[in-house]
């Protein structure tokens, strides 16, 4: 006890006869430390002061923790011996521990609220969750009324700035209105720069002050006691709720945690008053919030997505498949928390449930029915997919002729002009035929189905002169009609 106390505390009970436990209250003090005080004996005993192999570096040593308070005791020793001390660590600790400058505590004010004026946001990690091939982070959208303590909880698997403002949204129509005033810590999605007391907040929050009519206001930095009262909600979620809390899926979690925040955390005693609960107080906090507006505020991703090839597109690293024709269009890509919709301009071309796997490809089956459809009605494109399309045992056919040495192409193009002239049906009986007789050429096709058409009584087909280029300029002089009249006149015998 310093000497001044010392004497202020026997001066009080000797001259103005104030009791014991009067004199503690008033200066902070033990009741114990009062009487040993008064002790007659001790006050009057004399304390001869020993000398010490320290006091020569005293002032050294005072002045040196006066520049550098928190200098831990070993660096002392170190420098004092390079000064020519020659005593133990332990002594100088003890002299340490009585020089060192106490840093003087900030004091604090207690923050009084009316209702209905502030609410207090933040984020809170709670650790990561496999899903699937994917490792997300569980983090915890908290908002709670500064007045009732009344909370609003949802779980995320990040902190993007459209699950920001959807916990915002959501909290409002937990809590059934809105405070005028939402206090932050310097939250990248709320807070864009800062430079002293000018604060750029980020667009998407004043839009939805703007929707909702409340101000933002962000804490000082470093200054984490100026949003006391959600830091305390945080920590009492982290200990009453998610504790060695099992959970499934997502939706599971928030289901827990909404029934969690309804039969215990509205139901605990208000900190304003033990006589009443945090729901009594929070039912007439929402006279004095401000009212939902008719429509929420729309907080969905959107961005612009394009398939070069593919009828898929990539989002958050999952494919997400889309109808053939809108391929090489330029998509605009709408995301909640549960569905994934793509529009081509206004008109919505697919809509798929979100998914927080990593590499998965999410289809529609009307989506590759539709493809496979095109590419049957594309079979044609070809000579040779057509050809098989038209006769499939063409196909056994051409790969008989390969091993034989026949060129595919020449094949394919007499046998496309086969199935010009005589149709499917008869170049299949012929090819079936040649490949039972083992001739699998195309001229032996084409023999087999002139000897048909001879056998049938058919007259030959014509000459297609666009097959036979070196036909096209040919000249046939004209003939004089009488040298024919000549070979049919019957010679004259007389």
């Amino acid at each position: 006890m310093p000497a001044a106390t010392w004497a202020e505390v026997r001066r009080l009970f000797f001259a103005e006869h104030w009791k014991v436990g009067t004199i503690a209250a008033e200066l902070g003090l033990h009741p114990d430390t009062v009487r040993r005080a008064l002790d007659t004996e001790s006050f009057n005993r004399s304390k001869q002061a020993r000398a010490t192999r320290l006091d020569s570096y005293l002032e050294f040593i005072r002045a040196t923790l006066q520049r550098y308070p928190r200098l831990r005791a070993t660096r002392l020793y170190q420098m004092i011996q390079g000064r020519g001390y020659e005593g133990s660590v332990v002594q100088l600790r003890r002299l340490v521990r009585r020089l060192r400058p106490v840093p003087q505590r900030e004091a604090f004010l207690k923050l009084r609220t009316f209702p209905g004026e502030q609410g207090q946001v933040d984020w809170a990690h709670f650790g990561t969750v496999r899903i699937g091939r994917a490792q997300r982070r569980l983090s915890g959208f908290v908002m709670t009324l500064s007045y009732s303590r009344a909370l609003a909880l949802e779980f995320f698997f990040d902190q993007s700035l459209e699950n920001f403002l959807r916990g915002h949204v959501r909290a409002f129509a937990q809590l059934g209105g809105v405070p005028r005033t939402l206090l932050y810590d310097n939250l990248r999605s709320a807070v864009l720069a800062r430079h002293g007391d000018a604060i750029q907040f980020h667009p998407r929050l004043l839009e939805l002050c703007a929707h909702y009519h409340f101000e933002p206001r962000p804490c000082r930095p470093r200054r984490g006691n100026e949003k006391g009262r959600v830091e305390r909600v945080i920590r009492y979620v982290r200990d009453s709720f998610f504790a060695a809390r099992p959970f499934t899926t997502l939706d599971d979690l928030n289901r827990q945690a909404g029934l969690w925040r309804d039969r215990v955390a509205h139901t605990r005693p208000w900190p304003g008053g033990d006589n009443r609960r945090v729901e009594d107080v929070c039912r007439e906090e929402q006279d004095k919030l401000l009212s939902l507006p008719v429509h929420p505020f729309d907080c969905d991703l959107m961005r612009s997505v394009q398939s070069k090839k593919t009828i898929y597109v990539r989002f958050d690293l999952n494919d997400y498949s889309i109808p053939p024709a809108a391929v090489g269009k330029l998509l605009t890509l709408v995301a909640s928390d549960q569905v994934v919709r793509l529009l081509d301009g206004t008109d919505e071309v697919a809509r798929h449930r979100r998914s927080y796997d990593r590499h998965e490809t999410i289809v529609d089956p009307a989506h590759e029915k539709e493809l496979l459809t095109r590419k049957r009605r594309a079979l044609g494109a070809t000579p040779n997919s057509r050809l098989v399309a038209s006769v499939p045992e063409s196909e056994a056919l051409l790969e008989a002729a390969f091993r034989r040495g026949e060129p595919i192409g020449s094949q394919v193009q007499q046998l496309v002009r086969l199935l010009d002239d005589y149709g499917p049906r008869a170049l299949q009986g012929a090819v079936r035929e040649a490949l039972a007789r083992e001739t699998p050429r195309a001229s032996s096709v084409a023999f087999l189905l002139r000897r048909q058409q001879r056998g049938s009584g058919r007259p030959p087909l014509p000459v297609h002169l666009t097959r036979r280029p070196d036909l096209e300029h040919l000249h046939v002089p004209a003939s004089d009609p009488e040298v024919y009249d000549e070979l049919t006149d019957e010679p004259d015998t007389r």
